[in-house]
């Protein structure tokens, strides 16, 4: 119990270290590859993203997201990289190779599509070498460069909203 307790504020200060050294690099490129962080306990229809993705003309193999989730759902998700509190280890590390490489990719976009305030997916937000951070309202303002208040059940309005963003931005 000790130890958990020294391994989450382990995590905790790498994030820290993360968002302290993060540097906003906003160009005006198009966006061509998108990438979801989820958590599915609080929202879980996929399809939504595909359509989202046609809407900003991304193909669907440009389109990559990994799910959260508490209890393991890897039968219902088979088309995702899935992810739990155990796939981390000391300082942060990451110990599943999918999630590795997703965040290793330097996406177009990252859409942090999630508002419980979980370390775990904070971490993957910090750690994505992505260029462009878009996400929901959460606690720290520092992990995005685009916030979106909205809720998580209402995905019509993060998309209509994302996409005007984007527009005036010139990344559509």
């Amino acid at each position: 119990m000790i130890l958990k307790g020294f391994k989450e504020n382990s995590k905790s200060k790498y994030l820290n270290k993360l968002l302290s050294k993060r540097q906003v690099n906003v160009t005006n490129t198009k966006v061509s590859s998108i990438g979801v962080i989820l958590n599915v306990d609080e929202f879980d229809d996929l399809d939504t993203f595909r359509d989202l993705a046609d809407a900003i003309k991304v193909h669907h193999n440009r389109l990559k997201v990994v799910v959260y989730s508490e209890s393991k759902k890897d039968a219902l998700l088979s088309w995702v990289e899935c992810f739990n509190p155990k796939d981390f280890g000391w300082n942060g590390a990451i110990n599943n190779p999918g999630l590795q490489t997703f965040v290793d990719e330097s996406f177009d976009v990252l859409l942090s599509y999630y508002q419980e305030d979980l370390l775990e997916l904070k971490l993957i937000t910090a750690s994505s070498k992505s260029k462009f951070k878009v996400g929901v309202l959460q606690t720290d303002e520092r992990l995005n460069d685009l916030i979106i208040k909205t809720n998580v059940k209402e995905f019509d309005v993060f998309s209509k909203e994302l996409t005007k963003y984007l527009t005036i931005l010139n990344k559509i």
